[in-house]
């Protein structure tokens, strides 16, 4: 007799018992190993991010590519942050924007690539559309914000007028008016001056329309010699006159290289002044020497304590340029510019570039580099622009302040007069002292402004001590 069996065996689902607690437990299991896998999953990439930084200068994220680290720079001294990265990278990286983004850009500090920018490849390496339909608003297509032919007309006129003896003449001038029968007065009276403009174009609009009516009423010989007088004289390419827009963005593109570089080039000079009282100290000798001079070659010439100027007691000034040179080093007025690759090139120190990419020279971080100014590249210390007590200019390339190659700064040794006779002007009457408390730093923007501005007590020197130095100048017995 056979006996068939036949045994059923049942397994239970763990995950599905019936008790609450049982399912509570499970499900925050679940959970725990879910949040280990995204928690794993984020240190992998994060790890992988961090370790490109020490390849590309930053972590590199999924879809966002360097964008967190900008906007952690961007909380700070964005050009600290800047300089930082590049001396790593010895003085070129590439930034990556985000994928959806049109941040890509190399930048560079190097001379060698700057030379290459500016000089070498000049006509590859444009402003671009970029920089152009941004700043069109402000600069329209003025010198700054122009290609081509019109950047070379405009240049061109600028050019001739700015060499000009009748212009160099209404230079001396005009900062004689300026200076001594405005700002100086305004010092000394302790008043603010301030400057209240409703809008760039209607400011320029007006002063237009002023110059129109003023050129109507003028005969030939009294005609003024300015660059907005000689535009307006001038024919486009059609034969007709330029238009207003036109010349609104000549007057402003003008306006901007002429005064606010000028005038933020100062607040950091006065600023440097009082960090560094030495230096205060040489420039007081300096030009108590060069008062000096004016009789009987410095015997017995009386002292004068309220003097001004001429041009070739300013040209004199080798270690008051010096000391500019050096504020202007560490704190240029335009921080960082811009070109737009035309074509696919590489630049000396082998980074390659391709057609459409954005290239940014950054000049305040030149200005820090060891490679380029050496161990003491962050101290203020005019004594490296001089020669034998005679100031030598170094290459446009090493110092970019004032542009390089076919785009140099028009108005170079303008500004530089314009700056001596002012800072000599303000030096020599007053300490310029920061209010105690003050904060200074730069602020994020085309221009080096103070992002609070620069609040100062002036302290009238007193003829006491204007007479000491005039003391130190026959102790030494040196002449200019």
């Amino acid at each position: 007799m056979s006996t068939n069996s036949s045994y059923y065996l049942t397994f239970s689902d763990p995950f599905s018992s019936h008790d609450p607690l049982v399912s509570r437990k499970l499900f925050l299991l679940r959970n725990v190993q879910v949040l280990e896998l995204l928690l794993a999953l984020f240190a992998f990439i994060a790890i992988h991010s961090l370790r490109q930084k020490k390849h590309y200068g930053l972590p590199v994220w999924p879809f966002l590519g360097m964008l967190p680290s900008l906007a952690f720079g961007l909380r700070g001294n964005i050009y600290e942050w800047l300089t930082d990265i590049l001396s790593r990278q010895n003085g070129t990286f590439h930034f990556r924007g985000p994928c959806f983004s049109s941040l890509n850009s190399t930048i560079t500090c190097d001379p060698r690539n700057v030379e290459h920018l500016l000089k070498n490849r000049f006509s590859a390496f444009p402003k671009g559309s970029y920089f152009r339909d941004n700043l069109r608003d402000l600069l329209g297509d003025g010198i700054f914000n122009a290609d081509d032919e019109t950047w070379q007309r405009q240049r061109k006129t600028a050019s001739i007028e700015f060499h000009s003896a009748k212009f160099r003449q209404l230079t001396t001038h005009s900062l004689y008016e300026l200076v001594h029968k405005r700002l100086l007065p305004v010092l000394e009276a302790s008043k603010m001056l301030k400057e209240s403009i409703k809008g760039v174009d209607d400011f320029a609009d007006e002063f237009i329309r002023t110059r129109k009516k003023e050129m109507s009423l003028e005969g030939e010989s009294t005609k003024r010699s300015d660059l907005l007088t000689v535009f307006m004289g001038l024919r486009d390419e059609k034969g007709g006159s330029f238009s207003d827009k036109f010349l609104r963005d000549i007057c402003v593109n003008f306006i901007l290289a002429g005064r606010d570089t000028s005038s933020v080039a100062l607040s950091w000079f006065f600023w440097l002044l009082e960090m560094n009282p030495e230096v205060e100290e040489k420039i007081m000798v300096e030009m108590c020497k060069i008062l000096r001079q004016r009789d009987d070659n410095g015997k017995g010439a009386k002292v004068d304590y309220e003097p001004v100027f001429g041009p070739e007691e300013i040209k004199k000034m080798n270690y008051l340029q010096a000391a500019l040179s050096e504020a202007l080093r560490l704190y240029p007025s335009v921080p960082v510019d811009h070109k737009e690759v035309q074509e696919d090139d590489v630049f000396p120190d082998g980074t390659i570039l391709k057609k459409g990419e954005k290239v940014i020279y950054a000049i305040y971080a030149m200005g820090r580099m060891e490679a380029i100014w050496g161990k003491d590249c962050r101290e203020f210390r005019p004594e490296r622009w001089l020669r034998d007590g005679r100031f030598m200019s170094e290459s446009a390339y090493k110092f970019t302040a004032f542009n390089g190659g076919p785009r140099l700064c028009l108005g170079k040794d303008f500004a530089y007069y314009q700056m001596k006779y002012v800072a000599a002007a303000i030096v020599y009457r007053h300490k310029v002292k920061a209010v105690e408390g003050h904060k200074v730093e730069p602020k994020l923007a085309l221009t080096m402004y103070m992002k609070h501005g620069l609040l100062v007590n002036l302290i009238n020197r007193s003829v006491s001590e204007i007479d000491q130095y005039y003391a130190k100048t026959i102790d030494d017995g040196s002449s200019v």
